[in-house]
């Protein structure tokens, strides 16, 4: 069963055959600025991949893939539930150089996800990737990196306003940095997603560092596979959100692993079966590029632009009969 939100007295700013067209320029606007911002090229990416290869993203380790079979080949794939570790793969295969990077649309679907006003198994991200030089692998350019996502961001949601005066979402741009140790620390008895609701409604702009490690608790801030960003230098993106009263995570991203924190997490997610796979094997001998990337989600950036209380009403998914009756009678209209 989907868990439901209903904000009091909410009702959409926008008809939903406006909310269409806004769709279209928020995505044409923010992928123009992404990329300017920084130096992407637009490529082609897969929709499902060979289990084999190792290049789909294991999220926490628990979720279940759709996988299917081909007819012509005789073998089995599995649709992907983000392009982490292809993106990586990519820039190998076509030889980016340094200081450039490629992004792409990604559509996923994650079956086994909880459902509700901000989740829903069909997943649509902008997915980006960029080679960095070994010198600039720190805090300093993930801070950086944030700073250019979180302007873009600003600079389309500044943009999407003038064409619809009646929006009033107003983004904080100054990002306030703290790692999910400090927030421990912070708020002892909270959980994570509390610690995260209480820094974020008060600082508005945030970025985690940090994530995937086992904190001072004994206990992990969120999961994050272990075989594509480095724990010590990603983190989440998140903005307050003033229609559903909440912290949402808009983006996932961060410096990758080399070959020294692969071998390490990959011990310590008790993963050590991967190191057989060929993108595993080809990142612990050094022939691949150093990078950093994340996702940045559509849905996501389209409801907290155009001020929506629910992904369905910015996106087509599948819904529980009770969410969808509750979203009727509250006004909601779902896609």
């Amino acid at each position: 069963m989907s868990k439901l939100i209903i904000p009091k007295n909410y009702h959409p700013i926008l008809s939903v055959y406006e909310t269409q067209t806004a769709i279209g320029v928020i995505k044409r606007l923010f992928e123009e600025n992404l990329a300017q911002t920084l130096n992407l090229k637009r490529v082609s990416a897969p929709l499902f991949v060979e289990p084999e290869s190792g290049l789909n993203d294991d999220l926490n380790g628990i979720e279940r893939p759709v996988e299917f079979d081909i007819k012509e080949t005789g073998s089995s794939v599995q649709i992907v539930h983000s392009l982490a570790k292809w993106k990586r793969m990519a820039l190998h295969n076509y030889a980016f150089p340094a200081g450039e990077g490629l992004y792409t649309d990604m559509n996923a679907i994650r079956r086994d996800e909880d459902m509700d006003n901000l989740h829903s198994i069909y997943v649509d991200q902008w997915d980006w990737e960029k080679v960095i030089e070994k010198s600039s692998r720190n805090e300093d350019l993930l801070r950086k990196t944030v700073a250019a996502i979180v302007g873009a961001i600003c600079d389309t949601a500044e943009k999407i306003k003038k064409m619809y005066p009646v929006l009033k979402i107003n983004l904080q741009r100054n990002i306030k940095f703290i790692t999910t140790q400090q927030l421990e620390d912070m708020y002892p008895q909270m959980t994570s997603k509390e610690r995260e609701n209480a820094y974020v409604k008060e600082h508005k702009t945030v970025f985690i560092v940090q994530i995937g490690d086992i904190l001072k608790s004994g206990s992990k801030h969120d999961g994050r596979a272990p075989d594509y960003d480095d724990w010590t230098l990603n983190g989440d993106i998140m903005f307050w959100d003033d229609v559903l009263d909440c912290a949402m995570e808009i983006s996932s991203m961060g410096i990758r692993v080399d070959e020294k924190s692969l071998d390490s997490q990959l011990t310590k997610a008790n993963c050590n079966h991967r190191r057989s796979f060929k993108f595993h094997k080809m990142l612990l001998e050094g022939k691949l590029p150093l990078t950093m990337g994340g996702g940045i989600g559509q849905s996501r950036l389209c409801m907290l632009l155009l001020q929506k209380a629910h992904i369905g009403e910015v996106q087509v998914s599948v819904w529980d009969e009770k969410t969808i009756n509750e979203c009727i009678s509250a006004g909601i209209k779902i896609l």
